[in-house]
């Protein structure tokens, strides 16, 4: 156990069925009434802002301006955009729904707009920050998979170097998150599969890279179960309401979990995939967690096997020799993916994601530079980053 760590979860809760009904009373409690709300233009496409756009409405509260041009891949220029708009209507709040992206986007908008900040690129390094103005931030969260609605960091995309970006501090973190199971009920089977592994790898690094610690790791256990137990059938069958909560709330414990421990070397490569070759983060993710937990075996073996239980149940972990346990982990790993692989077609190698092997060199540049990459049990170079890329391939 690291002889001192330090663990926060300052982001209120609001977990179940008629939860998005309880934005407004949040956002009454910290005096706030015209909220800016941002999206993507799909989720208001097909009516998933306008149902919390009218559950908000139904207890007060109208949106004073709307933002959904939000596209997959954010950049730092879409943050100052959304900025000056907030500014220019008169906002004092901001609720936004969507995935990480999404999310990710709103984090950079309320660190700008709390530091009285025009560009974020000017915020950018590590607990620098003040707490500076509070302009109250709620999420509600339409994937379960990124944990962004706990995590103390947003990841944005720099156009001008094709580097993603990482926005550490506890300030960029919501007042409130909803957890609604009403908002993940139409995810497609494919993107319920990967964000489903992409809070898995949060999970599983977030208990076994350096900064672990008994608290997140008691987080990141719970989520590795309910995943392991949740996902095939909330991938099967989106309409089972308990598989897809019980997926929601994984990857809020995910979260949690991570944003107190870090992660790791997955995350480094795929920071780096998805800079370089634009792969889909949650794609990356499924993609490389196998072969980077390969790799770090020889260094953190024993976390590994102590993951067993989690992912295929006490009996099963304790009927497998302790010896074994480890590689049993990652052979579990491997078999989830391919059974999400059979039920719905996610890829499972960089080669089905489109990637080409001419892009390694340069992934493997971008990613030894990632910070995540500095607890990771093992370290890699850009050698060993290429190895695990031709692994994957």
């Amino acid at each position: 156990m690291v002889p001192y760590f330090e663990f926060q979860n300052a982001v209120k809760l609001l977990c179940g069925e008629l939860s998005l009904e309880r934005i407004a009373i949040e956002l009454e409690l910290m005096g706030a009434s015209k909220p800016l709300m941002l999206s993507d233009a799909v989720l208001a496409k097909i009516g998933t802002l306008e149902t919390v756009v009218k559950a908000m409405a139904a207890e007060g509260v109208q949106p004073a301006a709307t933002f959904t041009d939000i596209p997959v891949d954010s950049s730092l220029a879409v943050v100052d955009k959304i900025a000056a708009y907030y500014r220019e209507q008169g906002c004092d709040s901001i609720v936004a729904v969507g995935g990480g992206s999404v999310i990710d986007t709103a984090k950079g908008v309320r660190l700008v707009l709390s530091q009285n900040k025009e560009d974020i690129l000017s915020l950018s390094g590590l607990d620098n920050l003040v707490r500076g103005k509070h302009v109250p931030f709620i999420v509600v969260p339409t994937t379960a998979g990124t944990g962004s609605e706990c995590t103390g960091v947003a990841v944005i995309r720099n156009d001008a170097n094709g580097v993603k970006m990482e926005f550490l501090s506890p300030y960029v973190e919501p007042d409130a998150a909803v957890i609604d199971p009403r908002m993940t009920a139409g995810l497609p089977p494919k993107a319920t599969a990967t964000t489903g592994m992409d809070a898995l790898v949060h999970a599983i690094e977030a208990c076994t890279c350096q900064q672990a610690n008994p608290l997140s790791t008691a987080y990141g256990t719970a989520a590795i179960r309910a995943i392991a137990e949740n996902v095939e059938e909330a991938t099967r069958n989106g309409s089972n309401k308990k598989a897809r909560f019980a997926m929601a709330l994984a990857s809020t414990m995910a979260g949690i979990s991570f944003s107190n421990s870090m992660v790791g070397a997955v995350h480094a490569i795929g920071h780096a995939l998805g800079g370089v070759c634009h792969v889909p983060h949650a794609v990356a993710m499924t993609i490389l967690l196998p072969h980077v937990m390969r790799y770090n075996l020889s260094h953190c073996g024993a976390a590994y096997a102590e993951l067993l239980p989690w992912l295929v149940g006490v009996d099963a972990a304790m009927a497998t020799p302790a010896d074994k346990r480890a590689e049993a982990a990652i052979d579990a790993v491997v078999a989830l993916g391919r059974s999400l692989n059979e039920i719905c077609g996610i890829p499972l190698t960089l080669k089905d994601a489109g990637v080409s092997t001419e892009a390694f060199a340069k992934v493997a540049e971008v990613a030894v530079n990632d910070g995540a990459l500095i607890v990771n049990p093992r370290a890699a170079d850009e050698a060993q980053v290429i190895e695990i890329l031709n692994a994957a391939f």
